[in-house]
């Protein structure tokens, strides 16, 4: 039996997800090898439950844009809750429930060569992006989130 039904508790994977801008006012955002939309970042690893969430972003930044991106890592700025489908190594497919903390950060130059599980990636103006056109899910809220935190601090978008 599954023991969220025993508990009546969920459970979620932890991830870091960065939305990262660069001085002409551009998102970064990556699209996976499932053909959806995603910003850069992920989860937790097992033995990294001792490490700072700092260096959890730098090891995903650095697997899913390459070691030459520079970039200058602020403050989490939105909590995210996403769910999605998976496949299993031993065949099928199981929903996955994440949830995820957005930091902000700064694109401060580098070439961006993309891991194994991208395929492409979009510098997209904030001034008028529309996060409906590219993400679903928890991740369209978070993104409109974050649009709607840069209103609040003034910061044209």
């Amino acid at each position: 039996m599954d023991i969220r039904n025993q508990t009546g508790k969920d459970w979620y994977f932890v991830a870091m997800k960065v939305f990262m801008t660069d001085k002409a006012g551009r998102l970064l955002i990556l699209k996976d090898k499932f053909d959806c939309w995603d910003l850069p970042g992920g989860r937790l690893k097992y033995d990294e439950c001792d490490k700072s969430l700092e260096k959890v972003v730098e090891r995903k930044m650095t697997e899913e844009l390459g070691g030459k991106v520079k970039y200058k890592l602020g403050k989490p700025v939105v909590f995210m809750r996403h769910e999605r489908m998976e496949n299993l190594a031993r065949g099928g497919q199981e929903k996955v429930r994440i949830f995820a903390v957005g930091y902000e950060a700064d694109y401060l130059g580098g070439e961006i060569v993309l891991g194994k599980n991208h395929t492409e990636y979009k510098l997209v103006p904030l001034k008028g992006f529309k996060p409906e056109k590219y993400f679903k899910g928890g991740w369209l809220k978070g993104a409109k989130e974050y649009m709607r935190t840069l209103k609040h601090e003034n910061i044209k978008a």
